[in-house]
């Protein structure tokens, strides 16, 4: 469980965990792969939200399962992508959250992610936190701590 007066340091400014999902680079599970790659490389991410005609989340994409559909034994079709769903290879089991600001939940999911789908209990896509904020807020901790409280070792 994390201290209290760390835990207040730490959502200083929870605004700004949430990315709102209307700022949120997406594709749809019925777009093909080549639109995902296309996208995919465009915005630069290493993977991408994926959402149903709805806006439902239903999971991710990775530039490396979309080069994987279109290498050959000796060579690369990327005509391929055009005949592939992204909803027959995306990821569907990522750690996704509901509330953005339970930050012990937080740092324990994002160590092994760059960032966490907010999904709300209706399954819409409300946004992403990602590691890059919470690190922030770690840093603001690490660096004012002791403008706020007097910190004494215990031994």
């Amino acid at each position: 469980m994390i201290d209290s007066a760390v835990k207040r340091m730490l959502t200083d400014h929870q605004e700004k965990f949430l990315i709102p999902g209307s700022v949120v680079a997406n594709v749809m599970n019925t777009n093909n792969l080549y639109h995902a790659f296309l996208v995919l490389t465009k915005v630069r991410y290493a993977k991408i939200i994926v959402l149903d005609k709805d806006g439902k989340y239903r999971g991710l994409l990775s530039l490396p399962m979309i080069t994987e559909q279109m290498l050959e034994t000796e060579s690369v079709d990327v005509e391929k992508l055009k005949h592939i769903k992204v909803e027959q290879v995306m990821q569907t089991d990522a750690p996704t959250i509901v509330d953005p600001y339970d930050v012990e939940q937080n740092l324990h999911l994002l160590t092994d992610q760059p960032f966490l789908p907010v999904v709300a209990e209706n399954g819409d896509f409300t946004g992403i936190v990602t590691r890059r904020e919470i690190f922030k807020a770690v840093n603001h901790l690490a660096h004012d701590i002791d403008e706020e409280y007097d910190i004494t070792s215990k031994h």
